[in-house]
């Protein structure tokens, strides 16, 4: 009895040994992910690589349509768009896949290639399992279709992200000859203000500097804009962290501007003059200007003209301005104190050319 439960000791010991000491060794088909940001959503997807490795691969060593695979539950598989376990797709917030909707989360990413030129794309909530063996129809959360494209021949299957604009990005699987590209939207701005507004409710919102970035950020990027004049108010007065500055006055006025209110914009506009620099002050006459509120460019131009009329440069925005306005007499005598006062190559230039344009009329 003794020796019986000495050798099942032995036994179990063994096992144990065997089971906790897997050595790690390099796999056939090696692990790696990729990862793209766009906005603040971060796209990542990890898979294994298997080479082609003479192999004839499409309709063969990955069959067309679904396929029993002979081993796992599923009579019906797709591919598992790679090798070992199921490649997956994560997203840090809501995207759209070919113009679907899909929830911000991890998902198992498989292929139907129906044939040479056409694919379906699957998302499964089945995320942990080994490639398709398990595939279950019921837990697709997206299946689209996709066009297969021609590619340089890639030995090692490649996930790559081969477009990005401000809202969106292409993704693509390449091997041997083929790519399938899946193109990823983001909501960026209903994101990002989102994310905006639930960070004001903590230490961030006890900062002027992060109501002038908000205000600044729907501003240019098509947010409501009465939610943006709100933020910049606060930067501006108010509240114990609020104070004026040139920044959050200009972005109050091109709210005002974008909201249509002519008279908002030009008064305050007029009150952002006061904590101006000379190069503020410039770029101040030159939006006068696109707005086609000549009298108001001409004032801040002769502000800079007056604080240092030694200046061509100064001299040479005050003759756009009387240039614009249509008083010809007054912008060729700025233009010529502008080229006496030995402007550089580029404002010469640019009196030239305003000098040219009076002459031509």
């Amino acid at each position: 009895m003794k020796n019986r439960l000495t050798f099942l000791f032995a036994f179990l010991l063994l096992a144990t040994i065997t089971v906790n000491a897997q050595l790690n060794t390099p796999r056939g088909s090696q692990m790696a992910s990729v990862m793209q940001r766009v906005g603040t959503t971060d796209i990542t997807i990890t898979y294994s690589r298997p080479s082609v490795n003479d192999r004839e691969i499409w309709g063969k060593l990955v069959p067309y349509g679904l396929t029993n695979l002979g081993f796992g539950t599923s009579k019906a598989a797709p591919w598992r768009a790679g090798a070992n376990e199921n490649t997956t797709i994560s997203f840090t917030h809501d995207v759209k896949i070919q113009g679907k909707a899909v929830a911000a989360g991890t998902y198992g990413l498989h292929l139907n290639v129906k044939d040479a030129n056409n694919a379906t794309l699957i998302l499964s909530t089945d995320k942990d399992a080994w490639g398709s063996y398990f595939y279950e129809p019921k837990n697709d959360v997206l299946t689209a279709d996709i066009v297969i494209a021609d590619n340089a021949f890639t030995e090692l299957l490649t996930f790559s992200f081969d477009a990005v604009d401000k809202n969106s990005t292409t993704a693509a699987l390449k091997w041997e000859k083929k790519a399938f590209p899946f193109k990823i939207e983001v909501d960026v701005t209903d994101i990002v203000l989102s994310d905006i507004r639930s960070q004001f409710k903590g230490q961030k919102g006890f900062s002027r500097q992060n109501w002038e970035q908000a205000a600044n950020f729907a501003l240019n990027n098509d947010g409501d804009l009465d939610e943006a004049l709100q933020w910049v108010n606060a930067a501006l007065d108010g509240q114990f962290f609020s104070q004026k500055t040139f920044n959050g006055l200009a972005i109050k006025a091109q709210i005002l501007q974008k909201k249509g209110d002519a008279e908002g914009f030009g008064t305050t506009m007029d009150e952002a003059l006061g904590l101006a620099n000379p190069g503020q002050i410039n770029r101040m006459g030159y939006a006068m200007i696109r707005a086609e509120d000549y009298d108001r460019a001409i004032k801040y131009f002769k502000t800079n003209v007056e604080s240092d009329s030694k200046n061509a440069n100064w001299h040479s925005s005050l003759a756009d301005g009387y240039k614009a306005k249509g008083d010809v007499k007054s912008a060729k005598k700025h233009y010529t104190k502008a080229l006496s006062l030995n402007p550089n190559d580029r404002v010469k230039a640019s009196i030239e050319k305003g000098l040219k344009e009076l002459n031509s009329k």
